[in-house]
């Protein structure tokens, strides 16, 4: 295919640089990635054999400039083989993965780019640069010295090595959990079995059976996470057990899609990786360059939590049994029975909250709404603009002054085809030195209902989706000059910050009264039942904060290990990595086991699923600011904004936190909201 014709090549000339998805194929993506490549390889082999001293833009602009094409394909492609998938893209990201690590090496480990760079950093304090300029140059020199700019060559060939063969499995891991996943759905023949699930629920099981050729039967399709949404409704313990058991069996089956070989074989190569760049293990590489710094920061949080949440979970557990018909506890009996008690204790029934959250709402009178007030923005449907999928919806986001500010891209339901979870992707990320818009996506896994039947969220797939557009909210108003800086590309510790705030708004009474109507009868969500839920806030948190620790500090336990030691049983690391912290009850499994940990093998977070609860304790004390200033206003939205949202990556976060909050942050509002304070 001659990339004359390629989409690819040249900026789309559509509204916002929209890429014109009605005319990309399968076909386009892997010669548009290699043209990429070679177009970046030429950029930076002028920039590196250059004959004029290094300067600011002769050397960093240039490299900020380079590799158009390939950032252009890579952020749809990207974007593609996660939210819909096919045969024909999982063997271009097999194929492409090692090509592109190899590319990345070659640019992070040249010895001529390195020396510029360092000559510019040694004469930083006389280059007369203004505070986003000297922070591009830190970030430069840091990330070239981390990445093993400075070693030898015998090194930097083994390194290389190291990087490509990562690249193969972590693509291979999202792969295999993908198949195991779809393979493991549950096929349910009776509808009596799905008593306690609402009727959209069940239709929407009705769909997924017929889109798999299995008119009549209901199949429940898994999530990312260990537990499921509907284990909280259904009534039918074995059909509770038989999802429990397909959940935390993925990728232990043996077969072509056993997630356990990958796995190990990616913890001793990351192991190995970071001996040679100078580290004991990965996780110390890795924190070097977040906020935390080091993985003994990160233990001290996470351990020091772990006690008070394995006790509440036992308190929890212990009340659970009271109710249970069998006076057993396990894993898929926890949250059908947390319900029954949070019904008997606190009179509210998280379930019945359904007909309330019908998605159109949830956005337009929810979501949008927030940010409306907050921030001064406004949304048009355009459904003139096609997106990738046809489920895809795409709207145009303004400024307060009427100013576009770029698009905004909503990807709701769940298919075969899209990987588990929910997540927020750039197709265009913001910068002025090229003069590029905004474009982001929200992915969510909500099931779809049958034609003609409403989409109603559950109570945590309408936090999910607050929380995602928290992230999209980070890229929508980041105001940058540098493609490093657009955005949401700050540190990885950091980067849930702004997302978690935003999920304050779902239960702010202004926000909640305008979009939780009943679908059908037009009525508002009862004051009673909301004065419930605010009641019923810590009401489980042992049980949630123990799940997220135990997958946190399993992640930690992983790459912890160092090159020296072999690991080879998964199931007995795992089991000894739990009991260590305290965190090795049954009746309350990781969020996620390791073989479908796809944060930690194959999603970018290894080493930094402690993130989420790093950032919130920026979020707990966010939330304590904006309710100690008048809450829902312009005037504090301008302020996140500024501070936070607007800046991107432009500058150290936890000095602009300092600056935003006027002091560092407490833990204490964390610790109140997870019910962790002593008594």
């Amino acid at each position: 295919m001659s990339t004359q014709d390629n989409p690819f090549i040249e900026a789309s000339t559509l509204p916002y640089q929209l890429p014109p998805f009605e005319r990309i194929t399968d076909e386009h993506y892997l010669p548009a990635i290699e043209a990429g490549m070679a177009q970046q390889r030429e950029e930076v082999e002028a920039i590196a054999s250059q004959s004029k001293p290094a300067d600011f833009d002769n050397t960093l602009v240039a490299l900020e400039r380079s590799g158009a094409i390939l950032s252009r394909v890579l952020h749809v492609f990207y974007n593609k083989s996660s939210s819909d998938s096919n045969d024909a893209t999982n063997a271009i990201e097999e194929r492409i993965a090692p090509l592109l690590a190899a590319h990345e090496d070659s640019i992070r480990l040249d010895s001529r780019l390195y020396a510029r760079i360092s000559a510019l950093w040694d004469a930083r304090d006389d280059l007369g640069l203004d505070d986003e300029r000297a922070y591009l140059l830190e970030r430069y020199y840091t990330e070239f010295t981390l990445a093993g700019a400075g070693l030898s060559d015998d090194e930097k060939s083994r390194l290389t090595e190291y990087n490509a063969r990562l690249s193969s499995l972590t693509t291979a891991f999202e792969k295999n959990l993908l198949a195991d996943t779809n393979d493991l759905a549950v096929v349910v023949e009776d509808v009596a079995d799905l008593a306690g699930l609402s009727s959209g629920e069940i239709s929407a099981a009705a769909q997924a059976a017929a889109d798999r050729g299995l008119e009549g039967s209901y199949v429940i399709t898994l999530v990312l996470p260990t537990g499921h949404p509907s284990l909280a409704s259904l009534q039918n313990r074995d059909v509770r057990e038989r999802i429990m058991t397909a959940s935390r069996s993925r990728g232990t089956r043996g077969g072509d899609h056993d997630n356990r070989s990958v796995l190990l074989e990616i913890v001793k190569l990351r192991a190995e990786r970071a001996r040679l760049l100078g580290f004991a293990d990965h996780a110390s590489f890795v924190t070097a360059d977040q906020t935390a710094k080091n993985p003994e920061n990160v233990a001290d949080m996470l351990e020091r939590l772990a006690p008070a949440a394995a006790r509440n979970a036992r308190a929890e557990q212990a009340e659970l049994a009271r109710v249970s018909e069998t006076g057993a506890v396990e894993s898929w009996d926890w949250a059908f029975l947390t319900e029954i008690v949070r019904r008997e204790r606190y009179a509210v029934d998280t379930a019945a909250m359904r007909p309330y959250f019908e998605s159109e709402r949830v956005y337009h009178d929810g979501i949008f709404t927030a940010a409306s007030k907050l921030y001064g923005l406004s949304f048009t449907e355009r459904p003139d603009l096609v997106a990738y999928h046809q489920d895809a919806r795409v709207f145009e986001v303004f400024d307060e002054d009427g100013s576009a500010l770029g698009l905004f891209i909503l990807d709701l339901y769940t298919r075969d085809s899209k990987r588990g979870g929910a997540w927020m992707n750039s197709l265009i990320a913001q910068n002025r030195l090229l003069d590029q818009p905004t474009i982001v996506v929200n992915n969510l896994n909500v099931p779809k209902p049958s034609p003609g039947e409403p989409t109603l969220l559950s109570y945590d797939e309408v936090v999910t989706a607050f929380h995602e557009f928290g992230h999209a909210l980070h890229g929508l108003l980041a105001d940058v000059t540098f493609p490093r800086f657009s955005g949401t590309s700050v540190h990885r510790d950091f980067v849930e910050f702004p997302s978690q705030v935003n999920e304050m708004w779902m239960l702010w009474p202004e926000i909640l009264a305008n979009y939780a109507v009943h679908h059908t009868t037009g009525e508002p969500m009862p004051a009673d039942l909301v004065q419930k839920l605010h009641e019923s806030a810590a009401f489980n948190e042992g049980f949630s904060t123990s799940e997220y620790l135990a997958a946190a500090l399993l992640d930690q336990a992983w790459h912890r290990v160092t090159a020296d030691e072999e690991i080879t049983d998964v199931a007995a690391f795992e089991a000894a990595a739990l009991a260590r912290v305290g965190l090795d009850n049954p009746s309350v499994p990781p969020r996620y086991a390791s073989t479908y940990f796809a944060h930690t093998f194959s999603g970018g977070y290894d080493a930094g699923y402690y993130s989420y609860i790093w950032s919130e304790v920026l979020d707990a004390d966010t939330v304590e600011w904006f309710r100690e200033n008048g809450g829902l206003t312009r005037e504090n939205g301008d302020r996140f904004r500024r501070y936070v949202l607007g800046i991107g990556g432009s500058t150290d976060p936890i000095a602009s936190y300092r600056e935003f909050r006027g002091r560092d942050a407490d833990i204490t509002p964390l610790l109140k909201r997870r019910g962790l304070l002593a008594d």
